[in-house]
């Protein structure tokens, strides 16, 4: 047994984890488009039947929209939702897409620490880099933070899953999708 079939179980509890990591991201991202949908009413009835147009209405908007983004990276990675194709698996089969998953796994969780780190960067400069919204100044901050931390969860999800993957290699990947 390999070093990676021996601690299978710690791998598929890590997995698990991460998955859990998930939850938090789609409970504000529910919030977040539920007031998004408070906002539109609001404007649609001050624009419509005051006949005046809201000035945040915007600002508001574009930053909660910002984090229902941040919701779904996060609780798409954990669901399996972004764009799949299995093309791979039925031409080549599985000796093929153990190596190319593997891959795949390494490579998204390179380009979302690349990722993460950008925006966790990126949002630091917040106002003396002019980082704020155009009508109300609503600093981007906080919006570039949520969006780095779902990013980063889909990374360690994808670390997890890479691990998984190696313990089973011999195997049947469960994160593996259907054909």
């Amino acid at each position: 047994m390999t070093f990676f079939e021996n601690h299978r179980d710690r791998f598929a509890r890590a997995e698990s984890s991460c998955r859990r990591l998930t939850v938090a991201p789609a409970v504000l991202g529910g919030i977040a488009l539920a007031a998004l949908l408070g906002i539109t009413v609001a404007e649609v009835f001050w624009r419509y039947v005051l006949n005046d147009s809201l000035l945040w209405i915007e600002d508001v908007s574009t930053m909660s929209l910002a984090v229902v983004v941040a919701a779904a990276i996060a609780h798409g990675a954990r669901e399996g939702s972004h764009v799949c194709v299995n093309l791979i698996a039925r031409v080549a089969g599985r000796r093929v897409t153990r190596i190319t998953d593997a891959a795949a796994r390494l490579l998204g969780v390179a380009a979302t620490t690349i990722a993460a780190y950008a925006l966790f960067v990126h949002g630091s400069c917040g106002l003396p880099c002019g980082a704020v919204t155009g009508s109300v100044s609503i600093p981007h901050t906080p919006f570039y933070y949520a969006l780095g931390a779902s990013v980063a969860i889909y990374g360690l999800l994808l670390a997890s899953q890479l691990l998984l993957g190696l313990a089973v290699w011999n195997g049947e990947d469960p994160n593996e999708p259907d054909e």
